[in-house]
């Protein structure tokens, strides 16, 4: 009974957490994995601490321990980040979660099989409050690490980086050990305690949860629009009738005229691929997949489409792609939709 209560507010943190994903940006196999992955990380800062306990004192512990377990339970999440599988706020809390989740499960049972003996009540309390933290903590450091990404992505294009973006990632960096370090070392009645890390978490996430929300829209509603009337210039022959066409036409004295064909082409198809692979973000966020699925014909048009989108790219070399990298904007979000369109594409009858 004392590991059921010490697991099961775990579990059921993830489930909540999880289910405020509209866009199916996360599957239970990789939500699985990642809590795993918190696991294989509890055991590693397990083996540490055994180490870390010999030199340290307890107040210095209680400084570094923290620091080092959300060291630890980032790498997978680094790894999510730069392979661009957690694009948004919401995947990235929910990776961020359910690595936090996998981790508080290990140190839980830890608890339970080496600690003092305790009781129901203690179990259950213990299970919701170092969850939160876990939890919490390792869904910050996700958000942080997509926004470290995503900044990387935006300096290698050239494109501009707003300082509040800087500030925001710097914010969310910094916040998940400063909070873990503290929620170590004052401890107060255990109540408010509790409150407090609710309190604190729980508002952290709301937060990340809406700015994310209004962030997917932006990237759907307002890109698309762009890109439909981009691809409706390139196809009438008429691109000085769009921003982005009109640049195209600026360079295009810049390279010979087999080449800037091949940038036509490049750019159209990967408006296309992008139109496509946002609509289909869509129609899962409205819960939509299994009233307009995609055809077998349609399936097999867009796994075209992509491999030659791949071949002009291999063919076009950093110069061009550099050059056109304002309207072909391969930022993570694009990068995951289009995965994602494959993945279904793939699926064929």
């Amino acid at each position: 009974m004392l590991f059921v209560a010490a697991i099961l507010p775990i579990v059921i943190y993830i489930f909540v957490v999880y289910k405020i994903d509209n866009f199916s940006l996360i599957s239970i196999r990789s939500l699985f994995l990642q809590v795993l992955c918190g696991m294989i990380a509890a055991l590693v800062c397990f083996g540490l601490f055994q180490l870390t306990g010999m030199i340290l004192s307890e107040r210095q512990s209680d400084i570094f321990n923290p620091v080092l377990e959300e060291i630890i339970k980032a790498v997978p999440l680094l790894w999510l980040a730069t392979r661009k599988k957690i694009v948004f706020f919401i995947d990235s809390v929910i990776c961020g979660a359910a690595v936090g989740g996998g981790f508080s499960i290990l140190e839980n049972i830890f608890y339970l099989l080496l600690g003092d003996e305790m009781g129901i009540g203690t179990v259950l309390f213990r299970s919701l409050e170092v969850a939160l933290i876990h939890m919490g903590c390792s869904a910050i450091v996700a958000a942080s690490l997509m926004l470290v990404t995503r900044l990387a992505l935006r300096a290698r294009s050239r494109l501009s980086i707003g300082k509040g973006n800087i500030a925001m990632t710097v914010f969310l960096l910094l916040a998940p050990p400063i909070l873990h370090v503290c929620h170590n070392m004052f401890h107060f009645n255990p109540l408010m305690q509790f409150v407090f890390v609710f309190g604190t978490m729980g508002g952290l996430l709301v937060w990340i949860y809406f700015y994310d929300v209004e962030m997917i829209h932006s990237w759907l509603d307002t890109g698309l629009d762009k890109q439909l009337s981009l691809l409706d210039s390139i196809k009438n022959g008429r691109l000085g009738d769009t921003t982005a066409g009109y640049f195209l036409e600026s360079v295009k004295e810049a390279f010979p005229p087999e080449d800037f064909f091949d940038i036509i082409c490049y750019v159209q198809l990967h408006v296309e691929l992008s139109v496509t692979s946002r609509s289909r973000v869509m129609v899962r966020e409205s819960g939509l997949e299994q009233d307009f699925p995609l055809t077998d014909e349609m399936k097999e048009l867009i796994l075209s489409q992509y491999t030659e989108y791949k071949l002009l790219e291999k063919r076009l070399g950093n110069a061009a792609r550099m050059t056109i990298a304002p309207i072909v904007k391969y930022d993570p979000a694009e990068y995951k939709a289009l995965e994602d369109l494959r993945t279904e594409c793939k699926k064929i009858a």
